[in-house]
């Protein structure tokens, strides 16, 4: 008697790449590293992990923006070598006693490998100088408490000093509330300095990277001369449940994603991760004094 399926082509594994799962590619193959493979929210699909560090931490098949860390950003954007960091000593401490603040900031420190939720300095994009900042998604979910908002007026400062154009990538849930109206203080004292910098007639480039929200949407974030977004950014100051909660209605598709907000006139571009570095250079090339062939 002939067995059922004796005739069937073998399946070719090659065909279900992308849709098994991590999770059963794991127990298919346990010799396998845990961190080989990569599984992409937005189309589902499986992948190596190389191929989406290679693509600038976007998915190559669907465009999804992956969240990376900030050193890796650095190293995506900003030319070799010509990063120099600022402050980089500067590190937040309990100030109003918060329960349980000093375990979360060493947590934070130890999980972030940084010191602050946010990395400043000066670099070179394209060859034409600049200061930047990068919000550190890792540490706290960039939170802004006292010594971001403090690391951020400098940059600005020191920028206006020296005549440099600021370019800063944000992401943030917004103010730290482990330090209560200290960390909401901070907000009136970035916008104050991005003023004074702005009053140089110097430039300012933002990148609103996922999430955005919160204080930092409600100061420095939205005050650039030229606002930025990656695809798929939630831009906002309280989150969507948060809103439909409060007005007691359905919001729209895609409330607060960066292409809704390019719609209404609140962003001005939306630049794909690989496309920055150029798009940026290109930028300063054209508010540069010395243009670079």
């Amino acid at each position: 008697m002939l067995k059922k399926g004796l005739f069937r082509k073998p399946k070719n594994q090659l065909e279900d790449y992308g849709k098994t799962s991590v999770r059963e590619m794991r127990e298919q193959h346990p010799e396998v590293p845990d961190d080989m493979f990569l599984s992409c929210p937005a189309c589902k699909g499986t992948m190596l992990a190389e191929d989406v560090n290679q693509n600038c931490g976007v998915c190559p098949k669907c465009g999804h923006h992956f969240k990376i860390k900030v050193r890796e950003r650095m190293e995506i954007l900003l030319d070799p070598g010509s990063f120099a960091e600022l402050d980089a000593e500067m590190t937040s401490r309990n100030l109003i006693e918060f329960p349980g603040y000093d375990k979360k900031l060493q947590s934070a420190r130890n999980v972030s490998g940084e010191k602050e939720g946010v990395v400043c300095g000066t670099a070179a994009i394209g060859g034409f100088p600049c200061a930047v900042f990068f919000m550190n998604g890792d540490f706290m979910m960039g939170s802004m408490g006292t010594v971001v908002g403090e690391k951020i007026a400098r940059i600005f400062e020191y920028a206006a000093e020296r005549q440099l154009p600021v370019i800063g990538w944000t992401v943030s849930g917004g103010a730290r509330m482990q330090e209560g109206i200290l960390s909401l203080m901070q907000m009136a004292k970035t916008s104050g300095a991005v003023k004074r910098h702005s009053d140089r007639g110097l430039l300012y480039v933002t990148v609103l990277t996922d999430p955005t929200t919160g204080g930092v949407t409600a100061s420095f974030a939205m005050e650039g001369d030229v606002i930025l977004a990656e695809p798929g950014a939630l831009i906002g100051f309280a989150g969507p449940r948060v809103i439909e909660q409060t007005i007691r209605q359905k919001l729209p598709e895609g409330f607060q994603r960066a292409e809704f907000l390019l719609e209404k006139g609140f962003v001005d571009a939306i630049v794909k991760r690989q496309d920055q570095r150029e798009y940026l250079r290109s930028l300063l090339a054209l508010h540069s004094k010395e243009v670079l062939v």
